[in-house]
């Protein structure tokens, strides 16, 4: 049985809901998501895990309601039970001791940030972690983040919270200043492809989290398909994460451009970023 055992509401717009779904939770590490279906028929969700907790087998998810059937969840209550919980999909996050390891996210990003910084922490890297949103409004998770960080840099694009400026600006900076030994990024398309930019610039290894706003757990959608070293590779089955140096974002982009939920600046902005190198 999948049924809701709590349920907060963080924004307007977002929606946090604990799930318990027993064996699952048991499998699910940093990187995995679940595919949701409310009742018989009705269109499958794909959310990316944002917190496991193995001893309740639950796992937290952050509900963005973008389209009707993430309106139906996140208007669902405690004790209701979901049709089915599939997973968990995907290959976790491989994670390593390497040394200072910057985290960073954009957007939707935020929320699966979190056990991936944790589970990087306690891994004993130093964790420098740079979130980003087009304001104060749209932050998620400071708090709980910034527990699991030596340092928390926040980013906005109005300057109200944080510092003013895009993501992509808030990790050159940490580069410019100290030795990193991996970077690690969620969060829009744009700002992945961006920030591989600079992270070549200082050949530094990245990692970058691929989530798409649909999925097909088989992998049957050639929308999120990507090009990687003239080979193929699906966002659902064989990530979510890709060495960020590899991937054709221009081509992935396209593909995803009439389904992307949250460009989290705007593709202008990120032209802009290029500047920076």
């Amino acid at each position: 049985m999948n049924w809701i055992v709590s349920k907060k509401d963080i924004s307007q717009s977002i929606t946090k809901l604990e799930i318990r779904v027993n064996e699952t939770a048991r499998a699910c590490k940093p990187g995995h998501h679940v595919i949701i279906q409310i009742n018989p028929g009705a269109g499958k969700i794909p959310l990316v895990v944002s917190g496991i907790d193995k001893t309740r087998e639950t796992i937290m998810l952050y509900v963005h309601k973008l389209g009707e059937q993430t309106v139906r969840l996140a208007a669902m209550n405690v004790g209701d039970e979901l049709h089915s919980v599939e997973g968990p999909c995907g290959e976790p996050v491989e994670v390593k001791n390497v040394g200072t390891v910057v985290v960073a996210a954009g957007g939707v990003g935020i929320s699966p940030l979190l056990p991936i910084a944790g589970a990087m922490k306690k891994a004993g890297n130093r964790v420098v972690t740079v979130i980003g949103a087009r304001s104060k409004e749209y932050l998620i998770l400071e708090k709980q983040i910034a527990r699991v960080s030596d340092e928390l840099i926040v980013m906005t694009d109005d300057g109200s919270a944080g510092k003013q400026g895009l993501v992509v600006e808030g990790i050159l900076n940490v580069l410019r200043r100290e030795k990193v030994n991996q970077v690690v990024t969620i969060g829009p398309a744009g700002m992945i492809k961006h920030s591989a930019l600079v992270t070549r610039r200082f050949n530094i290894p990245q990692i970058s989290i691929l989530y798409s706003n649909r999925v097909d757990s088989e992998g049957l959608n050639g929308i999120y398909r990507i090009s990687i070293c003239k080979g193929s590779k699906y966002v659902c089955v064989d990530g979510t994460d890709f060495n960020a140096h590899y991937p054709d974002f221009d081509t992935m982009i396209e593909r995803m451009k009439d389904r992307l939920v949250d460009d989290y600046s705007g593709n202008q902005v990120y032209q802009e970023s290029i500047l920076y190198l």
